[in-house]
């Protein structure tokens, strides 16, 4: 097998939306360094994560190189193609095949030849038994995988015959020998991990997406191609089997096939989610007649596979499909190969936490009563204990919670501005204040201080024009979006340093307010107090001079230099 998972994380490209888990019916993520990751072992391989991550950090192994290497090793490969290539490529089966023998394939056959065999099977077990019983169809792994791990109690109930695609391989290596290679191409990603775990049928999967790839590194264009006449898919073509990648493509197969279905319901289900929903209130013992589930994985069936790639709507390509089936005027009464299969249940387990262990791991996310669990779904779970049961699983991060960020990040942004000596506050575009610390109440509104500190709001709603008196500069930063600085402000014999700044263009802005009053008032008195100094001296020293028979002109213009000098480099640092 492989050792890396048949999908798996671009942790480069992962950016913490979170949306694989909130679209992954059984979470089969993990989230470590705020990366979303795959639990192989709890993973069904829908692929739906990949279709839906937005970043595109959810990727499908590329598995062309084992492809290449199977060439290398000069086997003869056959190709099991999906059905749903006709809804995919607007090409003939001719240009088709001829593509593929370029690419270096011995021979490409259909896998539909394989979904035949399961549908006559399936008929004969379903006519022989005349018990009331409930039947899954193994058809596709998703559902097989999903019913293993996460409906236990059903597993008896999966039709004990292979895939189509593992009948299929079992009847190529009949007829061309069991030392060629078998590679699917199509569709689905689970196909990858049904092939990882049946490698003695199935060598490679690869995906619709894959082959494009291929073709495109190796310059092969399906438009340059020649049709040749005599391609054709070997053994020989298929016939109803091509109706397998409709919703209800099975059911109709068996039909053909000679079902008894007046005394069996014949119900076709899509989708993990209508699957379960299904399943719910189901009691096994109370089934009255023989029902028989065709089970898709995809919303749709397979022509909504995750690496369909194709432009083409599913009404277009459910048209295609069902305009190219042929039909059989007789089919066998038996198959020509069958591949019987036991499907054991494997269910993930789940571990059970105390309602103490619960509600500590919500305290780490700030829920601690039930009003603060807002089951929002922002980290991808349906609730907060779910999200709660993750964290102490390991598999989650307190990050993720949305809103226990955002109050942290408040709460954090909140103690850094109330506890800031300077005065901060932020207005919005009618001028109205939206939040305010306790330096901004203390600097102007002194005497309403023990009013408006205590309460939680504080200013907010207050008009600032009717605060302080340079309400201007917040308009202009409003209306310009540029920073605006003032200095040495003169409101009630004081001085302050205003910086207002955008913090949305034309919706909110803020200012941080110092009061420069006793730094400017102390540079003054040092500046005073020098002057007097230097007058003193001057005057001590010019009666020194007197009394030495100095030059007193020349000593008085000496030292008015020097303190000249000092004064103006107490002026410059004054500004």
């Amino acid at each position: 097998m492989n050792n890396l998972y048949p999908v798996y994380t671009l942790k480069n490209e992962c950016h913490d939306c979170y949306k694989c888990i909130r679209e992954c019916h059984v979470k089969a993520i993990k989230v470590q360094e705020n990366s979303a990751s795959v639990i192989n072992e709890k993973c069904i391989a829908c692929g739906h994560c990949v279709t839906v991550c937005p970043s595109g950090a959810k990727r499908v192994r590329n598995d062309v190189d084992k492809v290449k290497k199977l060439f290398l090793q000069n086997k003869e490969v056959y190709v099991s193609l999906a059905p749903s290539w006709i809804g995919a490529y607007n090409i003939s089966k001719e240009r088709m095949i001829a593509a593929l023998k370029k690419l270096g394939f011995k021979g490409v056959s259909e896998t539909a030849l394989g979904a035949q065999e399961v549908s006559i099977e399936c008929t004969r077990i379903l006519n022989s038994n005349d018990s009331n019983k409930l039947y899954i169809s193994s058809a596709c792994p998703v559902i097989v995988d999903y019913i293993r791990l996460y409906k236990p109690d059903y597993a008896e109930n999966i039709v004990p015959v292979a895939s189509p695609l593992l009948t299929h391989a079992k009847l190529l290596k009949e007829k061309y020998g069991s030392e060629i290679a078998v590679v699917f191409i199509g569709p689905c990603i689970a196909k990858k991990k049904e092939s990882d775990f049946n490698q003695d049928l199935v060598d490679v999967s690869l995906t619709f997406e894959e082959l494009n790839l291929w073709m495109k590194e190796d310059y092969i264009n399906f438009g340059e191609i020649e049709e040749e006449g005599n391609e054709n898919f070997v053994p020989s073509s298929a016939y109803e089997g091509s109706l397998y990648p409709v919703e209800g493509g099975m059911l109709e197969t068996i039909r053909q096939s000679g079902v008894k279905d007046n005394k069996i319901s014949l119900i076709s289900l899509s989708s993990i989610k209508n699957f379960d929903k299904a399943l719910k209130g189901l009691d096994l013992n109370k089934i009255k007649g023989k029902i028989f589930v065709e089970a898709l994985g995809c919303e749709g069936g397979c022509v909504n596979g995750p690496c369909l790639s194709s432009p083409k709507g599913v009404i277009s390509i459910n048209s295609d499909i069902l305009a190219s089936v042929k039909f059989r005027d007789n089919i066998p009464p038996a198959p020509e190969v069958v591949v019987a299969k036991e499907y054991k249940p494997n269910p993930v387990v789940k571990n059970k936490y105390t309602i103490d262990m619960i509600e500590q791991a919500l305290k780490k996310i700030g829920k601690n009563t039930i009003e603060d669990e807002l089951n929002c779904s922002g980290c991808g779970y349906p609730t907060c204990r779910e999200f709660a049961k993750a964290l102490i699983a390991g598999d989650a991060e307190t990050s993720m919670c949305v809103s226990y960020m955002r109050k942290t990040a408040v709460k954090k942004a909140a103690a850094m501005v109330r506890c800031m000596p300077a005065a901060v506050v932020m207005v919005d575009k009618d001028l109205n204040i939206l939040e305010s610390n306790d330096s901004f109440i203390r600097m102007f509104c002194p005497d309403m201080y023990d009013i408006f500190s205590s309460g939680e709001e504080g200013l907010m709603g207050a008009a600032i024009d009717r605060i302080v008196p340079f309400g201007d500069i917040f308009k202009s930063t409003l209306k310009s979006g540029d920073d605006i600085r003032k200095e040495h402000y003169v409101y009630k014999s004081k001085l302050y340093d205003i910086s207002a700044f955008t913090i949305e263009t034309g919706e909110t802005a803020g200012a941080v307010i110092t009061d420069v009053t006793k730094s400017e008032t102390d540079r003054e008195k040092t500046a005073r107090r020098a002057r007097e100094v230097i007058s003193k001296n001057i005057a001590t020293v010019q009666e020194i001079a007197c009394l030495l028979g100095e030059h007193m002109v020349e000593t008085e213009l000496l030292l008015n230099s020097i303190a000249q000098d000092y004064e103006n480099a107490v002026d410059e640092e004054q500004h």
